[in-house]
């Protein structure tokens, strides 16, 4: 998906234009991502950019997201805008675009923008949610919406380990091998590791985010959890730099976006953080 140059106000609004911005959440499993894909392949942004286009009366719609979420990789704080010459109140976008999306895709609110506001590049930081059931049987129920590990966790091994990727750091070991950033370098604000009953929740908020970056995090945490390894290997996978070192990268099914942070000239709107069936979980604001 190529990214649109922002559009001065004026010529925006000469041109009849407005840009509108979406709160959306969905369950991955059963898209190839969010990005628009060739083909038949279903996607997150091709369901909502042809939900939004119903609304429209046919108009196009073309979207940008703040974070392409992988595939079978789920959202409960995703952030889109598109630029539209249609009038529709809000409520039409939200209720119109909920009528004509799948099941599991929802749009939660929405709000007319500022010409400068990008929903990926205003971006101040971005925040992940891991979501781990640790139990010896799997989960028939949530099956797709968590990573089951049967083995025992030891959360306070996990905890101590997470302390050593807080702060900024060359994350290259944990970045996919096709990973198209253009710089490994990274600031992890917080990366705390929450037991939840027979959860164990990864809550990591950063500056910004490498591919495959944060389940590569959680397969190291699970693996020390595991007591396969020491506490002290994560920082000597953080030193080496090379992703060969850093073990297997974890599952999609766990992986939630949970948050995008925006300057508060914006006011986007907020809801609870997510995902739904750890509503009370408490928050986490540890910068």
């Amino acid at each position: 998906m190529s990214e649109a140059v922002p559009v001065a106000a004026a010529e925006m609004a000469a041109a009849g234009f407005s840009r509108v911005a979406l709160g959306l959440e969905y369950k991955g499993a059963r898209y190839r991502g969010f990005q628009r894909q060739s083909g038949q392949v279903a996607s997150i942004q091709g369901c909502l950019e042809n939900a939004l286009s119903k609304v429209a009366g046919g108009a196009p719609v073309n979207i940008h997201c703040a974070g392409r979420t992988d595939a079978s990789v789920h959202a409960s704080g995703q952030v889109v805008h598109f630029d539209t010459t249609v009038e529709r109140s809000l409520h039409a976008w939200i209720m119109g675009a909920n009528m004509n999306l799948p099941k599991d895709i929802s749009v939660t609110w929405a709000k007319v923008m500022p010409a400068h506001f990008h929903a990926r590049f205003s971006a101040m930081a971005r925040r992940y949610r891991y979501v781990i059931y640790n139990d010896p049987i799997r989960p028939a129920h949530m099956a797709e919406e968590v990573t089951w590990n049967h083995r025992p966790l030891d959360v306070a091994r996990m905890r101590e380990a997470a302390r050593a990727l807080v702060g900024t750091h060359d994350f290259s070991a944990f970045r996919a091998t096709r990973c198209q950033a253009k710089s490994p370098i990274k600031t992890v604000h917080h990366l705390e590791v929450i037991e939840h009953g027979r959860f164990i929740v990864l809550d990591v908020r950063a500056n910004a985010f490498l591919h495959h970056m944060v389940r590569n995090i959680a397969g190291v945490l699970m693996t020390i959890g595991a007591g396969e390894r020491p506490t002290g290997w994560v920082s000597e996978v953080l030193e080496r730099a090379e992703r060969r070192s850093g073990g297997v990268t974890a599952h999609p099914y766990g992986l939630y976006l949970i948050q995008v942070e925006y300057p508060e000239e914006f006011e986007l709107p907020s809801r609870y953080l997510g995902p739904h069936f750890l509503s009370g979980l408490a928050d986490v604001r540890a910068e």
